[in-house]
């Protein structure tokens, strides 16, 4: 399976699991956002792999509805203190963003790999 995109590898699956979009076993991370270099198992070049900025946008834009229902909800239905609604939508958003950012920019590199976007996965 060293070359071309495997079919039965979903984009979703491997991104989800922060892996190689080639081979599915290979970490796709070397730091907390930092792609690693080559994959280790399939030694395919990940240099070339740039997600810029689509994962943080979508996350902005879900997270911020989720913010805004959250805080319709904490402030008018459930009538929670202002200091309580806002310590929890923080943490809320916050702990959202930190636990699916990786997750969402594997998804990404892993959708440029499966259509050979700006010529990464060509080998």
């Amino acid at each position: 399976m060293t070359g071309a995109y495997h079919p039965l590898l979903s984009p979703f699956g491997t991104g989800l699991a922060c892996r190689c979009p080639r081979c599915g076993r290979g970490r796709l991370y070397a730091g907390y956002l930092t792609l690693a270099e080559r994959c280790a198992v399939c030694n395919l070049d990940l240099s070339k792999a740039d997600s810029g900025d689509g994962p943080a946008v979508f996350l902005i834009l879900i997270l911020g509805a989720l913010a805004v229902f959250l805080a319709y909800l904490l402030l008018f239905v459930l009538v929670l203190p202002q200091w309580l609604s806002w310590l929890i939508l923080v943490t809320v958003v916050l702990g959202g963003a930190m636990l699916l950012l990786r997750p969402a920019k594997a998804i990404m590199v892993a959708l440029q790999y499966k259509n050979r976007a700006g010529g990464f996965g060509e080998q």
